[in-house]
This record gives structure tokens, sequence and C-alpha cells, in this order.
């Protein structure tokens, strides 16, 4: 299946033209993957659809950042395949795979800023490795746009990340993130560290970019303020080691609304923040 998109230039700008493209830009077939003889992920099927905002969820061990690492190329699954926008990429070499992560930017949960770079240069960084026709005045340009989409003052680009708070680091990572107009964001952990003012002012950031540009998005969180308001989709994930044989390692997949309502209990008792069952796991030993 294919769906249509308007086109853009490269400030965003509607062109007034659209495209048919393929409904999914990412397709996970039958993925596991496995460290140390020590299973993961397991049998995971699963498409994310062009311009989809997905959250995925779960308890720390489940397996939702070695997912999330798989999706961009940065863990190869022992069995299965990832396709972005097509192209599978178990077969790809070292220099298509690069190409590929040109289209995903990431949100790390720490920002991940050059301390020793301004802030103007930490969100140019990418524009300038990867774009050599991009001449200084269009780096600028678009520097001081995305600085301004984020809500930040036009003076913090001549600061150092030392001399930032956690939430203006978060919002220089978002904006570093966008300098190459990806197909696909990645956010790990975005409210991580910050009071509630804070987390939800990321948290419209992240809706307002989604607004703002045709790009889908997969939130890492163990926010559930934020899966519920970010999302179109939440993805449950649970530790392999607590499933009874045969089990979906992905106890939950649909939409925010639904997830109070969760047939297992288990996912009702994360999303309300209960131990539930993990006392009587701890009283029996099953505890890691």
């Amino acid at each position: 299946m294919s769906t249509e998109f308007e086109t853009r230039d490269d400030f965003g700008t509607s062109t007034g033209n659209t495209v048919a493209i393929a409904e999914n830009l990412i397709e996970v077939s039958d993925v596991s993957v496995q460290f140390g003889g020590q299973w993961i992920l397991r049998d995971i099927d699963l498409n994310i659809a062009r311009g989809q905002t997905l959250a995925i969820i779960g308890e720390s061990g489940c397996g939702k950042t070695v997912f999330m690492k798989t999706l961009v190329g940065l863990i190869t699954p022992t069995t299965g395949t990832v396709s972005f926008d097509g192209s599978r990429l178990n077969g790809l070499s070292q220099s298509e795979i690069a190409e590929i992560r040109r289209r995903i930017g990431f949100v790390f949960q720490n920002a991940a800023l050059f301390d020793s770079m301004s802030i103007f240069d930490n969100v140019a960084f990418p524009l300038r490795q990867n774009d050599a026709s991009a001449g200084e005045d269009e780096v600028r340009e678009r520097v001081m746009q995305h600085i301004a989409e984020v809500g930040l003052p036009k003076d913090v680009t001549r600061k150092r990340p030392a001399e930032l708070s956690g939430g203006m680091r978060k919002r220089v990572g978002l904006a570093r993130a966008l300098i190459l107009r990806p197909d696909l964001l990645v956010y790990d952990e975005p409210t991580t560290g910050l009071d509630p003012i804070m987390s939800d002012v990321i948290n419209e950031l992240i809706m307002d970019t989604r607004r703002r540009y045709p790009v889908t998005s997969v939130v890492v969180t163990h926010d559930m303020h934020t899966a519920r308001k970010v999302s179109d989709r939440v993805l449950m994930f649970y530790p392999r080691r607590r499933l009874e044989e045969g089990e979906s390692q992905i106890l939950f997949d649909g939409s925010p609304s639904d997830l109070e309502h969760a047939v297992d209990s288990r996912v009702r008792q994360f999303v309300r923040g209960e131990a539930g069952e993990r006392l009587s796991e701890m009283g029996r030993g099953l505890e890691d």
C-alpha cells in the first residue's frame, strides 16, 4: 500500500506538490536478538507506518532499547530482517547504512552535546558533516530556524552546553536532530531528569515537530504522560525471562486511550505504576 505526502523544501515550507510513497517506513520481520546465549528479543513482527508516532514502553531490561537500536541498524538481528523505506538493513554495506542513518535524527537521553563546542556549532555539526554543498549562510539560517522552533533565544547559540539547564540542552538536542530534515526521529527517554513542566514542554515540542514536518517518530520512554500525550500508537515490551512459553514479548500494541483497559493485568499495573505481580515474583525468587 502507498499513501500521499506533501513535499517540502529544505526549510520545511510546502512546495504544493504531493508524492505517492510506501505506507510503512519500517518493517520488522521475525526479528530476534541474542547476546551471550541470552535472547533479548524473540520473534518480533511489526510495521511502523510513515508519519506515525510510536511510543515504546516497558520496564528496564525488557529489550526496548535493543529494539530501538536494531531498528536503525546499530544492532544486527541474530535472525530476521529490518527494512527501512524498502531497504533491508541486514544486507547493506557500512556506507549504505551510513547513508540511511543520515535520514534518521537521534534525540539522546542526556542530549549528548559536544562540551567544547558552542550551541551554534553543536546544532550545525550534522549539516556541516553531511552536506558539503551547504554554505555558511545556509547553515546559519537553518540553525537559527531550528533554535527558534524549539523555543530558545538567539543568544543561546553563543553559549556552551555547561551553561544551559537540562531542559535547554534537551531542546538543543532536538534542534540538532532536525537539521538534516530526517525521515525518522528517535527519542531516547526525552523527559528523563526534567521537572513536570519542562517534561511537558518537551512533549509539546515533539508534537509540534510532527505537525511541522512529515516525520515518523519512535519514542522510548518510562514516562506514561509522554506515552499518552505524544503517540498515535504504544508498544509495551516485557522481559523474555518472565514470559510463559509461547507468550509474545509485546504485551500491548494499540492506542494510548486503550492502555488503561488492556486485557493483560501486567500492562495495567505498569501503566498505573503498581507493583502487583512483581512483589509475588520477588517473593518466589524470580527477580534477577
